[in-house]
């Protein structure tokens, strides 16, 4: 298995990441653009692990293990001796392209690169690297400690063997692996997100309000938690990213964003990250 694996990216996914890959005993430089990001990042971590000690499910010296094998950098630089590197930053195209474009420079020829973006080709992204065989989707599922899913996408260009790879390490790291075609949202933001829009929808329209549409659908379907308080959790701005994805890539107009969420967006107003989305949080 890879001995140093590399993340971009120190946010909700990217920290998730670097304590489920650290709690395999597995060396880990996380990175990005901010240090204040970095330090937020430690400290998520930390939180975490101490919610596993209190439910019995590690030790405090698991907890010291795990944070001695995560490094931190600004630099994407110190990436270069990684076996295998996950970008986890925003999902924004052009970002992601210019990330692989440094990362194809930056780490050692045989390294394996993966992207954990939602929705975004894989075929794209790996078309701006000098190794496209190489470049492939891990798609984590958040909270990544506690979701056992992980999507894999292959690349038009992505070898058998880079991919069989990718999911022996995902295996490894104690997550079920699903292998979707490279098409816009693969699988599971293929048919979440046009339900989170739709729920949008409905409060758009006046049909129910927002703790009605989601105890609906909690109660409905079952669901663990409604899809409003969801896009909330995910954050309105990656809702909306998604969105116009599926909306450009495959131009139907059932993919639409809806405009209140466009609204909310511009607003500023993201969910739980800014304090307030369909719910406020700050107080």
């Amino acid at each position: 298995m890879f001995e140093k694996v590399g993340i971009v990216g120190a946010g909700q996914m990217g920290n998730g990441i670097a304590q489920v890959v650290a709690g395999k005993n597995i060396q880990v430089v996380l990175a990005d653009v901010s240090s204040e990001a970095l330090e937020k990042a430690l400290a998520t971590i930390s939180k975490s692990c101490d919610r596993l000690i209190k439910k019995e499910k590690i030790s405090n010296a698991d907890k010291e293990s795990l944070l001695s094998k995560i490094s931190c950098s600004t630099d994407m630089k110190d990436l270069a001796d990684c076996d295998f590197v996950v970008e986890a930053a925003t999902e924004n195209v052009d970002l992601k392209l210019k990330i692989f474009s440094s990362l194809d420079k930056i780490c050692k020829k045989e390294a394996i690169l993966c992207s954990n973006t939602s929705s975004i080709s894989i075929t794209k992204i790996a078309a701006s690297t000098g190794r496209p065989e190489q470049v492939c989707g891990m798609h984590f599922m958040n909270p990544v400690p506690l979701m056992k899913l992980v999507e894999g996408i292959k690349g038009l260009q992505t070898s058998s063997e880079v991919f069989a790879k990718t999911k022996s390490f995902a295996e490894h790291l104690g997550k079920v692996f699903v292998e979707a075609n490279d098409m816009p949202g693969f699988v599971v933001n293929r048919i979440l997100m046009p339900m989170i829009n739709e729920a949008i929808y409905t409060l758009h329209e006046g049909i129910g309000s927002v703790e009605d549409i989601d105890a609906a659908m909690k109660l409905g379907t079952n669901q663990p938690m409604g899809p409003l308080t969801l896009a909330d959790f995910i954050g309105l701005d990656t809702c909306l990213a998604i969105m116009e994805v599926l909306h450009e890539g495959l131009g139907d107009t059932k993919y639409r964003p809806c405009p209140l969420l466009v609204k909310y967006v511009e607003a500023g107003w993201l969910g739980r990250k800014s304090g307030r989305g369909f719910y406020n949080y700050e107080s």
